[in-house]
């Protein structure tokens, strides 16, 4: 029998004070890179995402059941202990385990958690090698930083929605939102980032430290090109739908039954398209030649591309073009996305069992994209059902079945 191999995060511990999507994705990536998460849920409802549905997970019968499978996206390798920190002894419960904690992670509004004794410099005066991570959607300071950010909110004020959609008076023009909370999932992995840099730092000073991440901060940071390009010129870009403002042919195409996707980069990529398809004079001309020149007569080369692209079917394009190093593919379903040879042979569905007496048997998980090949992600649990590990972490503190029981009894647990 092999003996599993130590995570690269293992003896960390992380008690995780957030809920909804930022907080739980940040301290979901530390727990499958081995650290053991413990979540902090309130006594009977828990996270809130628990209850975002439908679609609810479904037990043996293939019936609902009242757990929402939001909650599922992002809590992966942890444990659930529910604790009500409003109570008293619910609150010394926490800084207890503050004290053995290496990270907190917690999303409350700027000083929410003072009263509870729960804020940075309550836990950093019990632990100073604590390393405490607050995530916020305005940041710590600033006119805003009182304010309740969402995602949404935050990916209209950082003007991701402003360059996301069709332009105005095209069909379906107007702003859109990005059909994942991509500014939550953003702040997420850049938490993990700063998380990781700072216990690196903690290893040559001793000393904890506070991060300050805000979800605007981030959604500014992720415009990357196009913020890059308003600071160049000082011109705000707009919606352009599936175009690319930097590179053309960069978009997709109406084939002869759906569409394709043609993702051409250099000068290269588009000579071997126009040979492909019989058109080699057009890599020449002067107003195709370059990607700058191409960009600038977008225009024409689309009026060239488009009836050109509907002349064959999406399958007829990839396997036209993909022998030739032609980046292109086929605008995929999430379920065809899933059924994609590539992506199930890299295993990106994992089944995890979960025993917790709720009826429901196993949990579909999407993989980590993190492959380590010395310390590889391991599965350990599934999404916790509520409170599951309550007793068990109370017993690591050191409590006893009586302690434990009058805990229960006064519901700080």
């Amino acid at each position: 029998m092999s003996i599993p191999t130590p995570g690269a995060l293992a003896g960390i511990k992380v008690l995780d004070l957030s809920r909804v999507l930022a907080g739980p994705w940040c301290t979901q990536m530390l727990a499958d890179l081995g650290a053991d998460v413990v979540k902090v849920e309130r006594p009977a409802a828990g996270d809130d995402t628990r209850h975002w549905g439908p679609p609810f997970l479904q037990d043996g019968a293939g019936r609902d059941t009242r757990e929402a499978s939001y909650f599922t996206a992002c809590n992966r390798n942890k444990r659930s202990i529910t604790v009500d920190m409003a109570h008293p002894e619910g609150q010394a419960l926490l800084r207890r385990m503050a004290q053995q904690a290496d990270v907190v992670v917690e999303n409350f509004k700027v000083g929410g958690l003072t009263r509870y004794g729960l804020d940075y410099d309550s836990l950093r005066a019990l632990n100073p090698r604590l390393v405490y991570c607050s995530i916020t959607g305005f940041g710590q300071t600033g006119p805003y930083a009182g304010r309740a950010g969402y995602d949404l909110m935050v990916q209209a004020a950082c003007g991701l929605m402003s360059i996301t959609g069709h332009a105005d008076g095209e069909p379906g023009g107007g702003p859109l939102k990005v059909g994942v909370a991509v500014i939550d999932v953003f702040t997420g992995l850049y938490a993990s980032n700063a998380i990781l840099a700072a216990l690196n730092a903690r290893n040559a000073s001793g000393e904890g430290q506070h991060i300050d991440m805000a979800l605007l901060d981030v959604g500014m940071a992720v415009l990357a090109n196009q913020a890059a390009g308003f600071l160049a010129t000082g011109q705000a870009p707009g919606r352009a739908g599936n175009i690319h403002p930097s590179l053309a042919p960069y978009q997709d195409f109406q084939t002869r039954d759906g569409n394709v996707l043609l993702a051409i980069g250099n000068d290269g990529q588009f000579a071997r398209f126009c040979a492909a398809v019989g058109h080699d004079a057009w890599a020449q001309d002067e107003r195709f030649a370059t990607n700058t020149a191409r960009v600038r007569h977008r225009a024409a080369l689309l009026e060239r591309l488009a009836p050109l692209m509907r002349q064959r079917s999406t399958a007829e394009w990839i396997a036209l073009l993909e022998d030739k190093a032609v980046p292109c593919g086929p605008i995929n379903t999430i379920a065809q996305a899933f059924d994609d040879p590539q992506v199930r042979a890299r295993g990106t569905r994992v089944d995890l069992p979960r025993d917790a007496g709720d009826g429901i048997a196993t949990v579909a998980t999407v993989a980590s994209p993190m492959r380590l090949s010395a310390t590889p992600v391991a599965y350990r649990g599934a999404p916790p059902a509520l409170g599951q590990h309550t007793d068990e972490i109370l017993r690591e503190l050191g409590l006893d079945a009586p302690a434990i029981a009058a805990l229960r009894e006064s519901r700080a647990v």
